[in-house]
């Protein structure tokens, strides 16, 4: 589902529910790297402007702390979060990232560099996934930033997106590559990602 809100500067689009790959990274010409959302939310992929989106998470994303050390990066056990879940949830964003429009062979190690230089917003804010009952973190600011993530190309990957205060997030991402021709760092430039997450 997606809903227009409007802004004095321009219209956001307001991504409520659905697919959503909020990192939608593009190799668009030799030595060259974009950074996008990728929305699915309305059935057909549409490539979209981060500045232009805004991610909602609703009172419906709350979740009580699980007890146990390994969670408390959500907060106090028995609190609550809100996470946008690794599964597909009916009325809840489906979020993820995409490196599959980068073909094989242009960058060393087939891989590119997922940075989450810095965020600002009442909480904090964390990426991570869960299995067999235990999470593990791949982007926490809790523990301090920025974190780094190595991601291969052509990899589509869900995780849950957790969030321990209701308010306005701005989480600020890059992506680098080394270039397999040259050694050469090519960057996304630093983009800027709205979470609104609600009470």
């Amino acid at each position: 589902m997606v809903v227009t809100a409007g802004s004095p500067a321009y219209a956001a689009t307001t991504l409520t529910s659905g697919h959503v790959d909020v990192l939608d990274v593009d190799y668009t010409s030799p030595g060259t790297l974009a950074l996008n959302v990728g929305d699915g939310t309305g059935g057909t992929l549409v490539e979209r402007n981060p500045a232009d989106v805004i991610f909602q998470v609703p009172a419906a994303a709350k979740i009580t702390v699980p007890a146990g050390s390994a969670w408390s990066f959500l907060g106090t056990a028995g609190g609550t979060a809100w996470v946008l879940p690794q599964g597909n949830t009916s009325g809840l964003l489906w979020a993820g990232w995409n490196t599959a429009e980068i073909p094989s062979g242009v960058f060393q190690a087939n891989s590119v560099t997922f940075r989450l230089n810095s965020f600002t917003g009442p909480g904090h804010v964390s990426v991570y996934t869960v299995a067999s009952g235990t999470p593990t973190r791949l982007f926490d600011s809790r523990d301090g930033l920025p974190d780094t993530r190595t991601v291969a190309y052509n990899a589509h990957t869900h995780a849950n997106w957790g969030f321990t205060a209701a308010g306005t997030y701005t989480v600020n991402f890059e992506v680098t590559g080394k270039l397999l021709t040259t050694g050469a760092t090519v960057t996304t430039g630093v983009k800027a990602f709205t979470f609104t997450v609600l009470p």
